[in-house]
């Protein structure tokens, strides 16, 4: 049988990555409520506000939060990107904004500037071939730190765009960073900073799928749980 991959349709790039999933055969529904997390294989947290989904966490009464992260506990597959990894992290530089806090990972929001300094690059990303993949990179996070659960997967150089010039940036960070990580996998849960459903090159997606039907175990799969966590962190913002 198909998978069906929800997209969380709350804001962001719903019909983009809808769109993606369903280039390569498989069902996409949009989420906005949590009953619809029983009709899924795969969950898609997709770009936007990192502070609206943290308002919308706090304020919502319909249980969504909570029911993905029984999703995630439940070893079930999460992708989120560009926003979406933010909301996956386990801590915010700078920030005690709610997230589901899952991802032993440490991002820093808007690491890029602001979107008038989006742009594009390729990347190498060995699992997905030889072939670069092509980037696009639009007030996205990176990620300062990972745990030893994590398998970080592409990396950009630290001088590229306005990396080390953004506000909140260390005067000696350069000293600090040679490169930033921008996706990473742990266990059941991707990330990436970048938007591949901008694009027609649908490998991100693919890898995803592949996950959901478990074609592609993680290389941390023989380390213990790494994401066992609090529940999600309701902070203000």
């Amino acid at each position: 049988m198909s998978s069906t991959i929800g997209v969380l349709a709350l804001q962001g790039d719903v019909a983009e990555h809808c769109r993606s999933v369903e280039a390569l055969g498989r069902r996409a529904l949009q989420i906005r409520y949590a009953r619809q997390i029983d009709s899924i294989d795969g969950l898609i947290i997709p770009g936007g506000e990192s502070t609206t989904i943290a308002k919308l966490t706090a304020d919502n009464n319909d249980a969504i939060f909570d029911r993905i992260r029984e999703f995630i506990d439940a070893d079930k597959p999460v992708y989120g990107t560009c926003m979406g990894s933010i909301f996956l992290a386990k801590e915010i530089e700078g920030s005690t904004q709610g997230r589901l806090a899952a991802m032993d990972i440490k991002v820093r929001r808007n690491a890029f500037g602001p979107q008038r300094y989006s742009f594009e690059t390729t990347l190498q990303i060995p699992v997905l071939g030889d072939e670069p993949l092509n980037a696009v990179f639009i007030r996205g996070p990176v990620i300062l730190s990972a745990g030893p659960g994590v398998e970080v997967m592409a990396r950009v150089d630290a001088n590229i765009g306005r990396l080390g010039k953004t506000a909140g940036s260390l005067p000696d960070e350069a000293a600090i960073y040679d490169s930033y990580i921008v996706m990473a996998r742990q266990k059941n849960l991707l990330v990436s900073s970048f938007h591949p459903e901008l694009t027609d090159d649908h490998r991100v997606h693919q890898y995803f799928l592949q996950m959901v039907e478990a074609d592609v175990p993680s290389a941390q799969n023989d380390l213990a749980h790494a994401h066992t966590v609090s529940r999600m962190a309701l902070a203000a913002v």
